[in-house]
């Protein structure tokens, strides 16, 4: 494990708290925080690390983490044009 002064600390916080939680699961950590723009800028900011919680959720129970995150930004999306048109 990479200390928390070497390299990107991002990628150090993922595998300290991986290794805090025993989680063997690669994190694809773009493809979360892409998820969680589309909801904050479609949704509302606090919406964000709400739904990427229940993202985390619905990969824990069974959901491909690609097709979660996609039906996720289709929701955020359609969200937003309703706002604007509505």
């Amino acid at each position: 494990m990479t200390s928390p002064s070497e390299g990107n600390p991002l990628d150090s916080w993922i595998e300290t708290v991986r290794d805090e939680f025993g989680i063997d699961a690669p994190v694809d950590r773009t493809l979360v925080l892409d998820m969680a723009r589309d909801v904050a800028h479609g949704v509302a900011r606090p919406a964000a690390p709400l739904t990427a919680y229940l993202m985390g959720l619905a990969v824990g129970a069974g959901a491909d983490p690609a097709d979660a995150a996609a039906r996720i930004t289709r929701l955020a999306t359609a969200r937003a044009e309703a706002d604007r048109s509505g």
